[in-house]
């Protein structure tokens, strides 16, 4: 399984390029105006931010088998910045998640799983074992 032998951030860079090609994936309008989740002060400055989530959620859904939305919003929830009060874990906003599943579900990527969440498909494990194949083979000629 070479995708749990490549760096993740690697991995989801080149993927994030390959999704851009796809037609289905496209930031919605409010995109440009929302959070990720209330424990962030700020809109998400990268300007591609879109096409890593989407590369980062079809990654943590292959390695994790098959996901919800919850466990999902979980994964990329985060301490909430509470002044002096102590910091809390907040759960990120489920809008974005679910909106980049549909969209990867268009794509063929992703497929529903009755009462399971989100698996991958085999064209979206296949798209992602490639990745991870060109990328290894970069790393062994460095």
């Amino acid at each position: 399984m070479p995708v749990r032998e490549v760096s993740a951030n690697a991995l989801i860079e080149r993927l994030s390029e390959e999704l851009k090609k796809l037609g289905e994936l496209k930031p919605p309008e409010w995109s440009h105006f929302v959070k990720t989740g209330v424990h962030k002060e700020r809109l998400p400055e990268q300007p591609g931010w879109w096409y890593a989530r989407a590369a980062s959620l079809l990654r943590r859904i292959y390695l994790d088998g098959s996901v919800g939305v919850s466990r999902l919003r979980t994964y990329y929830g985060g301490r909430q910045n509470r002044g002096q009060a102590p910091e809390h874990f907040r759960k990120a906003g489920g809008k974005v998640i679910r909106t980049v599943l549909q969209q990867l579900e268009r794509a063929g990527l992703v497929t529903k799983v009755e009462r399971g969440g989100r698996k991958v498909t085999p064209k979206g494990a296949e798209l992602l074992e490639r990745l991870a194949g060109q990328l290894k083979i970069e790393q062994k000629r460095e």
